[in-house]
This record gives C-alpha cells, structure tokens and sequence, in this order.
C-alpha cells in the first residue's frame, strides 16, 4: 500500500546526527512525532537493544517552543524519574501541595494533600519547554537513538515484515526501513489515517481558552478545579509563581472572550479566578482550542502502533491526556523490551496486542471519567446539583474514598508501567 502524506513543513536541518552518504537506512523502530510522547518512547527503549528513529516535522527548536503547561501525574514523575530525567526537571517544576476542587460559589470542597498520595505531591506542574528539552537531551546522548528534525515524511509502504519510509529533508530524499512504524503524530494522525484505523467520539460544544497569570500573593503551591455550570476553570501553578489558566466555556462564548480588549477580558477572568491570590497580571496572551473526545477502535496492527493523542482524546478536565500518553508509551516500551529478549518479532501482532490488551481499557474507563465529570457538572439540573454536592461531602469525609479515586486519577490504579 503507498499513500501520501501532507505534513506541509519547511526543511531546514534533516536530524541532529548527521546522515551518511548512505541513502537507505534501516532501524527497528519509527516514532513519528518528536513531542513529549514519542520521545518518551524513544528514551523508554534506551536498554532494550533496538535501534530507534524519532521522525519530527518541525525543527527541535520549535518542537520545544510550545507555549503550554501540563499537570503530570505522579505515575509520569515516576517514569521520567526511572529514565533518568526527574532530577535535571524536578527543579523547574511545581509540586502541588493541594488540589481544590470545588462546584460554582459553592462553599464546600474536595482538598486532596500529599498525605492521601503515595508520593510527596498531589500532582506537578510542568511547562512544555522543561519536559521537551529534558527528553532532546537525553535521546542525544543515546546512540541507538536517531532523530530526523524538519523531516517529511511523504510515502508508506508495507510488507509482511518490513515498512519501507520515504523521508525528504531540503529536497533531499532518504529511504528508512523498519519493523515497527507508531504514530505520536497527534489527534490528526497521519499514521492513524494510513493503517485505516476508525475512531469513536464527538466534538464537545466547549472550546478552552489557556493564558497564563502572575498572582501578587503567592499561590501556594495549590491547583483549582472549579467547575461551572458553562464548563470547568482549572488554575495549575507553575514556577516563578505564575498559574496557568484552562477556561472551558461554550464556543461562541470563548470565542466572545478572546475577542474582547484585554482589560475587558481580564475583568471577565478576575471574577471567575476570584481574589485569593490578590491582583492578576497576564504574562501570556490567551489562546483558544475547541475540546473532543476521541478513540481508536484498535491501537495495533501488523507493525503498527498507536500512543498518546493518535489512539484517545479525551476533555482537559482532570489533567489526564498527556499523563495517558505517557503511560502509553512507557507501556509499548516494556512490551517491545520482553518481546525483543525473547527473540520475538517486535511487529508481529502478538506481540502488538498485549500493549493494546493493557492501555486499551484502562484509558477507555478514563476517557469516560473525563466525559461523566464534564457532563454532570456542566449544568444547573436542581437533582445533579445535588447530587455532586452530597458527593463532594462524602468523597472530602470518606478518605479511603478519597484515596482511591486519587489513585485512579494518578494513574496508580491497575497495572503500572514501570520501566
């Protein structure tokens, strides 16, 4: 099968080793996309003896310039910590100390404190830019790792045992042959696309709005969750104490919101923020993205394999997507690791389905978590608003409770991917 793919970048450098003469290359597996998933992928593989191609249609500067933050789960912290990243990022990351979550004006709150965590913080806060740099720097310096920046990747062709990539770099083409191709490429993957793999779900009738502030009084270490009839408002503190904002409204409101002077919408923001944290400064403008939820019917396929956005979509509520992803691929990576030990063929679909049989329902049940939360709090029904009430009293009274859904939103519920 050879289709075509339209990445539409511009090429300047093709990868940060530079390519022999040589114009075909072979390498046992293909990640495309440079992002923090598929680098985790990358690094992930580092003692398992396969060799490693990550395939970027940006350049590495710009792969790592994305203006954004994450809440990462202690489960993420857990595996950059096994790959040997958590003390070079640790210091330029947030450890939240509470997580508050509340419903509209009402008084009552779920707290969640390191004491009901089986680590030293709730969740952390971390910028795209300290993530990504850490995993550039450590794919560098892994020589069964080679990465292809600026690259295009614009033919695909598959045998029983073999996938041939046709790779273009300033006007230059590169042909690389490999055992295994995954798809980090995003919720509009290209790779998804091409092995024909359906997806289920549905557009929400949000869209979010990110910017980031600097509060005058300290923010304490503490994340809000406040959720609100037009959506939820996620406050993530970051370092230098800054927060940044996840604003979900309904899609002609953002849209009315980002279109408004910036004084205007800052009073808008102020009222929803509240004055805890004393005056607000915008340090980046806002930015608008419309929410989805979306699942791949399969994950694998002969050598095929889907991680991170490419397989499931879910609503920023509970800051969960990147964590899936990263537990996607350190998943993949110790499946691929055994089966490498063993002599077994890393493409074969046998091997393929155990990592599907292990994240495929996990995430299914998360992804479901994300749409109830949105859903049953995204309204004004008197009975759901008194439902969710009563449960905040419990779920704050009931600490066995409270420690078991705080297990399930880190990610330490069911079977872990420690590698």
């Amino acid at each position: 099968m050879l289709r075509q793919f339209a990445l539409n970048t511009t090429a300047s450098h093709c990868h940060e080793k530079a390519i022999d003469q040589q114009q075909t290359a072979r390498t046992d597996v293909a990640i495309i996309g440079a992002g923090v998933v598929g680098l985790t992928l990358a690094c992930a593989l580092r003692h398992s003896g396969l060799s490693v191609a990550v395939i970027e249609a940006q350049s590495q500067a710009k792969a790592a310039a994305r203006e954004r933050a994450y809440a990462i789960s202690p489960m993420s912290a857990r595996i950059f910590q096994q790959m040997g990243l958590w003390e070079q990022v640790g210091p330029y990351i947030t450890h939240f100390q509470r997580v508050r979550m509340s419903d509209a004006e009402y008084g009552k709150a779920v707290n969640f404190y390191p004491t009901d965590s089986p680590v030293d913080a709730v969740y952390y806060g971390a910028e795209h830019r300290v993530l990504i740099q850490a995993l550039q720097g450590l794919a560098t310096n892994i020589h069964r790792i080679t990465a292809y920046y600026d690259t295009t990747l614009t033919d695909i062709q598959a045998t029983a045992t073999d996938t041939r990539l046709l790779l273009e770099c300033d006007g230059e083409r590169q042909t690389l042959h490999t055992k295994l191709l995954v798809g980090a490429d995003g919720a509009r993957s290209k790779i998804r696309d091409y092995a024909g793999i359906r997806t289920s779900g549905w557009a929400y009738w949000q869209s979010c709005i990110t910017t980031v502030l600097a509060p005058a009084k300290s923010h304490q270490n503490t994340a809000y969750e406040k959720f609100w009839p037009s959506g939820p408002f996620a406050i993530l503190p970051i370092p230098g104490n800054r927060c940044q904002v996840v604003w979900t409204a309904p899609h002609a409101e953002a849209e009315a919101m980002l279109a408004l002077p910036e004084d205007a919408f800052m009073a808008k923001l102020r009222r929803r923020y509240g004055d805890g944290m004393g005056d607000l400064m915008m340090v980046k403008p806002p930015m608008m993205f419309p929410v989805r939820l979306m699942h791949s019917h399969r994950y694998v396929q002969p050598g095929i394999a889907l991680i991170g956005d490419s397989a499931h979509c879910c609503h920023p509520v509970g800051g969960q997507g990147l964590n899936m992803g990263i537990r996607d691929a350190a998943a993949l990576a110790k499946v691929l690791h055994a089966a490498h030990a063993r002599q077994e063929p890393i493409g074969h679909i046998r091997v393929l389905k155990r990592y599907e049989r292990w994240r495929r329902t996990e995430n299914w049940l998360i992804l479901a978590m994300t749409d109830l939360l949105n859903r049953l709090f995204s309204n004004r029904l008197l009975p759901l608003l008194w439902l969710r009430r009563t449960g905040f009293w419990v779920i704050e009274h009931v600490v066995p409770l409270k420690r078991m859904i705080l297990r399930v939103m880190t990610g330490f519920f069911g079977r872990q991917p420690i590698i």
